[in-house]
């Protein structure tokens, strides 16, 4: 959990916040993300991920692009002596990250946002948020 901003160097380096360094361990797996960000998996997460992933029938044309989409961006990374990542580049121009970045908690990953990108998703979720939350209760969840 948590939000915490951040800046990328120009060798493509974000730290990533101690709160999360633990639960990631030695190495995990950053990702194309939806909504423009990258999802940061630690490994046992991921496996299982891989394994749910694996169950999409490759008969249907958006399972296929789906995978392919989501495991072609997928690298293995760890972090340095400084709790820092080194973003690859395609992954970099993905989730438009320049300079300010914001890493996110997200129950089972974390997340890395641009700055401005995570505003303007910030800003259209906020409006909707109580649309969203009584929705949510068709899926037998309440608050």
């Amino acid at each position: 959990m948590g939000e915490y901003q951040h800046s990328i160097d120009e060798k493509g380096r974000i730290i990533i916040p101690a709160k999360f360094r633990d639960s990631l361990d030695q190495s995990f797996v950053v990702t194309r993300g939806l909504d423009s960000c990258l999802f940061v998996y630690p490994a046992k997460e991921w496996a299982v991920l891989e394994q749910k992933l694996k169950t999409l029938s490759l008969m249907k044309s958006d399972a296929r692009a789906f995978t392919r989409f989501f495991f072609s961006g997928a690298t293995e990374c760890e972090l340095d002596k400084q709790g820092r990542v080194n973003i690859p580049n395609n992954l970099r121009e993905h989730a438009k990250l320049d300079k300010d970045c914001i890493v996110i908690g997200v129950s089972n990953r974390v997340e890395i946002w641009s700055k401005d990108m995570w505003e303007q998703y910030a800003q259209a979720s906020e409006s909707s948020f109580n649309e969203i939350a009584e929705k949510l209760v068709d899926f037998n969840f309440d608050l």
